[in-house]
């Protein structure tokens, strides 16, 4: 082994070490000159340590005809190695940026395929970290952006690693070249239509023919960005204690956020209090579309403001900001009629309901509130729902949606408020279970 190899596999090895616990090691294997590189060094890397099990993906996205000879040579790389190989083709949704769309399906797929405690293992290099640095630079992005691409983070049920991002591309030509390997050459990568293509044939090598260290510096401003925006993440944990605390409706199992602790936040924190909560649920607002959070923290108390976000909405409702998304966007279709009370009522697009206890005598409906009801309570009388409901404080975006519960025309009970979600001289009451809402994103 030369010299060079032995630098950079001990390179690779160092960062590998910490993840030698996991199940299975995968790679993802394009077939181009980094993944192949990252390829061969591990199979050699086995032939020396002990290893967990290596296996190769290739995402086939079908975006060009020559694209369709790269997995039958992928499958060959790999059986010249000893690597077995799977390949998932994905259909890339059209959009302003194919660049984009081709990622965003390509990582899907990583996502379908990780099982739990394996790990994913990307090719990206500090050419690469660098080349994102300035794209994101340029389109305007915050220090999130900034810090560019994180050696690790969570995919799916397992871990993504990008253990060559303090190696440069002329290491891994050069290794390449050193042991002959063989590897695809995308035409698409020469498209100077696309941004990164445009930045790393037209731009950087001004760049380095000026500065020479260029890359190298700017990945370490990358690596200064994302220790700056782990102290950021930090305080926003700080800040958003008091705010996740004291929710009264806990059993919708909705995410909210109490507002006056954030309001009494400066603006900056705020945004980076609100930036680390919603980065679970939706993609980040850019800076001039931050104005819907101005308006919906400020907005009068009896209005109804929304916010609007790429994958949901945040409202506000009982002192508090709430996310919605999926079901809890889309209006509540009519529910069937109960026969079997014994078993619980799934409610299309509204989760499901059931007694506990016993169950009312003779033919029962669920209905929706639409406006005019009357309940008759104990000792109270006949009041109107709309009262009742403002004395219970339910927010408001949840009153359309709780499950009413009739006997012929009259209104028996409101599911899961006390006072009118139950009959203690029957011994029943209605419980709501309410649509999940999927918090999984980033």
């Amino acid at each position: 082994m030369s010299p060079f190899d032995t630098v950079l596999t001990q390179k690779l090895l160092q960062r590998l070490l910490p993840w030698l616990d996991r199940s299975a090691w995968r790679i993802a294997f394009s077939g181009g000159l980094d993944s192949t590189v990252l390829l061969h060094l591990l199979a050699e890397l086995r032939q020396r340590h002990t290893l967990p099990p290596l296996t190769a993906i290739h995402v086939h996205h079908g975006l060009q005809a020559a694209a369709d000879a790269w997995p039958e040579h992928c499958r060959a790389q790999c059986e010249a190695l000893g690597v077995p190989l799977q390949i998932v083709a994905v259909q890339v949704q059209p959009g302003a940026s194919l660049e984009r769309a081709a990622r965003e399906a390509r990582y899907a797929a990583f996502e379908e395929v990780i099982g739990g405690n394996e790990l994913l293992l990307t090719a990206q290099h500090r050419d690469d970290q660098a080349e994102t640095l300035l794209f994101r630079l340029l389109r305007g992005a915050g220090v999130r952006g900034l810090s560019a691409m994180p050696a690790s983070r969570a995919l799916g049920q397992g871990h993504l690693l990008r253990p060559l991002l303090d190696v440069s591309r002329d290491e891994l030509e050069r290794y390449a070249r050193d042991h002959q390997l063989h590897w695809i050459d995308d035409p698409s990568n020469q498209d100077r239509q696309f941004s990164r293509n445009y930045l790393r044939h037209q731009v950087f090598p001004l760049l380095t023919a000026r500065w020479p260290q260029a890359a190298s510096s700017m990945a370490r401003s990358a690596a200064h960005l994302r220790e700056a925006r782990e102290l950021l993440d930090e305080l926003a944990i700080i800040d958003l204690q008091e705010a996740a605390k004291g929710v009264e409706f806990g059993w919708l199992g909705l995410p909210s956020l109490a507002l006056v602790p954030l309001v009494g936040l400066s603006e900056a924190r705020q945004r980076n209090a609100l930036s680390h909560w919603l980065s679970q649920f939706t993609t980040l607002p850019d800076s001039d579309h931050w104005a819907g959070w101005q308006t919906l923290r400020d907005a009068a108390g009896g209005s109804r403001p929304v916010w609007r976000l790429g994958r949901g909405e945040l409202q506000r409702a009982a002192g508090r900001v709430w996310w919605l998304s999926d079901s809890w966007l889309q209006p509540v279709l009519s529910a069937p009629g109960w026969v079997d009370t014994a078993a619980p009522l799934l409610l299309p697009g509204n989760g499901q309901l059931q007694f506990i206890g016993g169950a009312p005598q003779g033919p029962l409906q669920v209905r929706y509130r639409q406006g005019g009801e009357v309940m008759q309570l104990p000792g109270r009388g006949h009041r109107d729902l709309k009262r009742l409901l403002n004395e219970a404080g339910p927010p408001a975006f949840v009153r359309g949606r709780l499950p009413l519960l009739y006997q012929g025309e009259e209104l028996l009970a409101v599911a899961n408020l006390p006072g009118l979600d139950a009959n203690a001289h029957e011994g029943w009451q209605l419980h709501w279970q309410p649509p999940s809402s999927d918090q999984g994103l980033s």
